[in-house]
Parts: structure tokens; sequence; C-alpha cells
């Protein structure tokens, strides 16, 4: 009889020791483990395995902008390649004049109005907002969100006639269409134009532009940051100045980051 008791108690123990392992595991980036004591052994049970939990937690790591104009492209460029695809205006041009007309995003009817462009309000029926601007106190439309601001700016081009030259231009033709806004008067600014272009080749955003169009872009060389770059061994590496790998890069000063991605090819200087 004691044999009998002895082979179930041995029967016992290996099948609870087999059943009490528990393993689960989470998607994610980061692991922790957690051991969990059997509260459930009584005074002079044999002890038990303990269980062993496998548990993943995602720790997500914030992007890393060279400026404001970095982070305003990474976030708007997908809308303005939209709006190019929808209405035909190049979203370089689009993303030009965000950037110029909203200082970035920074500026207070960008940020308080969800407006990219200043546009006024004119026959606007929606929200309002009140800014000093060539006159004090000016009306300007206010949106619920930055993508409406995009939409608006491809309507007021379109739906306009004196906007109508615009569109014989090539879609990739983005002096021709700085230019051609000027003389339409979008502004008044002689140097609008210019400011415009300026952008476009520092931040190459006639990139987008290809993108949509399906062609390729003019081989520009970028550079990859590794441990040990600094700002003078590239310049010797690329034949460019420090100066000029700094405004190609909208660049604040001569901090470098691992893995950030450095244009190396001056800008053309024939506009």
């Amino acid at each position: 009889m004691k044999k009998i008791i002895t082979i179930l108690s041995l029967i016992i123990l290996i099948v609870s020791c087999g059943s009490s392992k528990k393993v689960t595991t989470r998607k994610s980036k980061q692991k922790t483990v957690r051991v969990v004591k059997n509260t459930n052994q009584t005074k002079g049970d044999t002890p038990k395995e303990e269980a062993v939990i496998v548990e993943e937690t995602i720790k997500e790591t914030p992007e890393v902008y060279a400026n404001k104009t970095e982070e305003y492209i990474a976030i708007y460029s997908d809308i303005a390649q939209d709006e190019m695809r929808n209405y035909g205006i190049p979203a370089s041009i689009t993303l030009a004049q965000g950037i110029l007309e909203s200082a970035s995003g920074q500026g207070r009817l960008s940020v308080e109005a969800n407006n990219h462009f200043g546009i006024k309000c004119h026959e606007w029926t929606g929200a309002k907002i009140y800014h000093d601007d060539d006159a004090s106190q000016e009306c300007f439309r206010k949106y619920k969100n930055s993508k409406y601001s995009f939409r608006d700016h491809s309507l007021f081009l379109t739906e306009r006639k004196r906007y109508a030259k615009l569109f014989l231009l090539e879609k990739d033709d983005y002096k021709g269409w700085a230019k051609e806004l000027r003389a339409a008067g979008y502004a008044t600014d002689r140097k609008y134009p210019d400011k415009l272009i300026s952008l476009i080749e520092r931040y190459q955003l006639y990139r987008f532009d290809a993108d949509v169009l399906g062609k390729q872009t003019t081989s520009n060389d970028k550079h990859t940051v590794v441990k040990g770059d600094t700002l003078y061994s590239l310049s010797k590496k690329y034949n460019i100045s420090i100066d000029q790998l700094k405004s190609l890069n909208g660049l604040e000063n001569n901090d470098l980051f691992i893995g950030q991605v450095l244009y190396v090819k001056p800008i053309p200087k024939d506009f």
C-alpha cells in the first residue's frame, strides 16, 4: 500500500511541475522578466517550480529633426503630395509656401487657426481669427485641422482665373510656378519667387514632385552620419564648405547625431 501511495505522489508531483510553467510574450522592443511565486502551496508540500512570465513593452523613440523646417516637411509632405495628385499644384510649391507663410508651422495663424497659407476670410462663413497683417486685426480663416488649410490653398488657386496660367506650366517647373504666383498677384514681395525657390532647393522639395510624377530626381548626394563624423571631416570628404553644409541642411550649429542624413551636394546657383 505504501508503494502505491509513493508512486501516486510521484506522478502528481511530475504533472504539477510540468504544468506550472507559463511563458507569455507581447510584441515589443524591450523585455522584462517577472517571477511569480506559487501562492497555492500548502505547508508540507514539495516546493513547486515558480512561473516565469516574460513581458515585453513598447518603448517609442521620438524622431529627431535638424530644425523646425525639417520637421514641418516630414509632417506635411504627404498632404502636399495628395493635393498635387488631386489638383495639379506641385508639392514643392505647396510646401515652400506653407513653410514661408506659417514660419514652419510656428506662426500664430498656423498654431491657433491651422491656417498655413495666410488665407483671409473673403466670403468665408466658417470660424475666424483676427490678426494684424497689411492692416490691423484683419479676418483670417480658421480650420479644425491643418489638412483643410492645404485643401483650401488648392481650391484658392484652382478656382480663381488669375491663376489659370499656373496650370499651363509643367508640374515639376517649380521656378516657373514661383515666378507666376507673384506675377498673378499672390504676393507683393518682389523677392517672393526667390524665397520659394531657395526653400525648394535648400530642402530638395522637388523630390516630392518627382515622386508623384514617377520621375527620378537629379542625383543629390547624401551622407548618413556615423561615429566620428564632423562637419569638418565631411567638408573635406565631399569638397564642400562647412557653411554650405550647414545651409544646405538647415543646421543651426555644428552638432551631428549618428544616423542623421545630410545632403552633401552644393545648391545649384542658376536661379
